[in-house]
């Protein structure tokens, strides 16, 4: 079981930062591909997974040592802040912007709706792929790579 949490750790250090360096590039190129969100939340799930088995493992009475515990599970608060930084995002645009909701923003201008569309995408992609970054930082820490 100790491999396999290995294992799994190693595999979500890859995911997520493979999530953060397409996420990163498609930032650059104002772009929003779905092999991002695909990445992103393999990554998240595999977070998941490897919080499992180290519980599993703690349950067994293996000792881990403390930091790796912090390590190891701080990535799935970071993962949950994310997310809901993601969702205050289109309520906050639209706020900015004195925007009550979806038929204020078809009363705009087509150019003007999909450059707030946009803009709305970008910010979810930035904050997202930034947690894929702490998140693969994190784990690497918990794996002892960094």
């Amino acid at each position: 079981m100790r491999d396999l949490h290995v294992w799994i750790g190693a595999i979500t250090v890859g995911a997520n930062t493979l999530a953060a360096a397409i996420g990163g590039v498609a930032w650059l190129l104002w772009a929003n591909p779905k092999i991002f969100w695909l990445t992103l939340r393999a990554g998240q799930v595999l977070v998941i997974v490897s919080a499992v088995i180290g519980s599993v493992l703690l349950l067994e009475g293996r000792d881990l040592p403390r930091l790796h515990l912090v390590y190891a599970l701080t990535p799935v608060a970071v993962s949950f802040l994310a997310e809901q930084l993601r969702i205050v995002t289109t309520p906050t645009f639209l706020e900015q912007r004195g925007l009550e909701g979806g038929k204020d923003v078809a009363k705009l201008p087509m150019i003007e709706q999909q450059a707030l569309v946009s803009a709305i995408l970008r910010r979810e992609l930035a904050i997202m792929a930034t947690s894929a970054g702490v998140v693969a930082t994190l784990v690497a820490r918990a794996q002892l790579w960094l």
